[in-house]
Order: C-alpha cells, then sequence, then structure tokens
C-alpha cells in the first residue's frame, strides 16, 4: 500500500488522542541507575491544548521526548491515535528550548529543512512555508540569516519549522523560557492564534504557572523525580484568550491553587491520583 500522504497521516491521528500508559523511563548512570519517570498515565484529546509544570528535573522533558519517539521507554507505552510510537513521525512537530536554527542557511532554507529530511519536492510546501512566515511577521526576512535576527524572531522561525508539515501533534519544551516578558507575551498570543487556526494537538511544558494557565485547556502537574502525574487542573477560561485575563480574579485563583499544589509537593503531602 502506497505511504499515505502528510494530509491523511494529520487527518487519521486528528480523530484520537496522545495515550502515556504507565510509562516508566530509567538511565543508566556510572553509579546507579536513575529513575526520570514513574508509571505516568495520561490522555491528551485530539485538538486539547495541555501545559506540563513541574519543579527543575521531575522528567518534564523526558516524557516530552517519549512522546515524540526520541527515546525510548523503559517501561509502558505511548500511543498516537491507536499506533503506538516506536521513533520519530513525520505528523509530530517538536519545538525545543532553543531555536537550533542553522546559521549559514536563510530563514526560508532553515523553515524548509524538514522538506530535505523527508525528501519531500521544495515547490510544493514552499508556498505553506511564505504563509508561516507572514503569520509570524518574518516574511520580510526570509533572506536574512540567523544571527541577523532577535532572540524572539529566532523563536519565531523554530515554530514555523515545526509547523511546515501541518503536524497533528505538536510538542514545546519551554520555547519561550528564554525571552523577555513582552516578546514572551507577543509569542503566547500568536501561538494561540496559529493553535486555534490549525487545531494541532499541543503539550507545552514551561515554569511559568501563568504561562501555563493563559494557554492551556488543562494544566498537568508532576511530582518530583520520579515524575508522575500528580494533579490535572482544567482551566474554565473562553477563548480566545486576551492578556486582560490575567488579572481576573477566576485566572489568579486558578494559579494560586497551582502554586498551592507544588508547594504540598515540595513538602510531601500530594501524591498522585
Amino acid at each position: 500500500m502506497a505511504d499515505l500522504t502528510v494530509h491523511q497521516q494529520s487527518a487519521v491521528l486528528t480523530s484520537s488522542a496522545i495515550s502515556v500508559e504507565r510509562l516508566s523511563k530509567r538511565f543508566n548512570g556510572a553509579v546507579a541507575a536513575l529513575w526520570a519517570l514513574h508509571e505516568v498515565n495520561c490522555t491528551v484529546q485530539a485538538g486539547e491544548f495541555v501545559a506540563l509544570v513541574g519543579e527543575s528535573g521531575c522528567g518534564k522533558t523526558t516524557l516530552l521526548r517519549l512522546i515524540a519517539g526520541l527515546d525510548t521507554p523503559t517501561t509502558g507505552r505511548v500511543l498516537l491515535g491507536n499506533q503506538i510510537v516506536q521513533g520519530p513521525r513525520r505528523e509530530v512537530g517538536f519545538v525545543f528550548q532553543r531555536p537550533v536554527l542553522l546559521g549559514w542557511r536563510t530563514v526560508l532554507d532553515n523553515v524548509l529543512l524538514p522538506v530535505e529530511l523527508t525528501r519531500q519536492s521544495r515547490t510544493e510546501v514552499r508556498q505553506r512555508a511564505f504563509e508561516l512566515l507572514t503569520l509570524l511577521s518574518l516574511r520580510d526576512f526570509a533572506g536574512h540569516r540567523p544571527h541577523q535576527l532577535s532572540g524572539g524572531m529566532q523563536q519565531r522561525v523554530a515554530l514555523a519549522r515545526a509547523l511546515l508539515l501541518q503536524p497533528s501533534v505538536l510538542l514545546m519544551d519551554e520555547p519561550f523560557g528564554a525571552l523577555d516578558a513582552i516578546t514572551r507575551e507577543q509569542l503566547n498570543l500568536e501561538l494561540l492564534k496559529m493553535w486555534q487556526h490549525g487545531e494541532q494537538t499541543v503539550v507545552f511544558i514551561t515554569h511559568d504557572i501563568t504561562e501555563a494557565v493563559f494557554l492551556a485547556d488543562r494544566v498537568l502537574l508532576m511530582s518530583r523525580r520520579p515524575g508522575t502525574i500528580a494533579h490535572a487542573f482544567p482551566v474554565p477560561l473562553p477563548r480566545p484568550r486576551t492578556l486582560e485575563m490575567r488579572f481576573e480574579r477566576r485566572f489568579t485563583e486558578l494559579c494560586h491553587d497551582i502554586h498551592q499544589a507544588m508547594g504540598l509537593l515540595q513538602q510531601g503531602a500530594l501524591y498522585a491520583d
């Protein structure tokens, strides 16, 4: 049977969710083994935006890499739709903490890099690349090199690259953490605009609880290492989101509840459901 096209693959995956089932991960060190994750169970509905929070070292990035197929679990499994993840998949986009752009390539050529890795025709997706650059206010910089861009602009390029092949799932590992507050706010709004337009399923790691509540449909709180899902917080805020919402009582109360739960985790008084 012929391979599915990107559009067909996306359609198949969009009808399903991400399922993480009894997922554990152990890293073997020189002295002793380190368990990064233990018996993680969670689901993400198709089209849902989920934020993942927790203290440093609790396994957030490890979990995201396992969902992406960039690493293999010690026990348990991850499913995208009804398919077990056994390696990287074309319908999954990944945005790292740093832009990871190739300095000798132009902005446009950096965005088109996934086309070369999947051996597709550049001509077919070139228009898509320009559409993304336009949406992210980067079209006038298509011929620039990364060093000619600000940090926020570089991260926009990385986002455009991740979205080029129209992934059904977008995984983001604290992509705005190194940016100033104003740039971060702008990218939060642009990300939401693009998500609402494209209907991707998003899992977004952040250390900023305000950012998590502003972006997400649900916030998942991870425990200390070995990490597991300790609590899930629905975010009952209407969409589209506006920056003014951050000053509303229901917004600040939810942020307080998550902060309080994190404090209980640190005291050992909160356990996974």
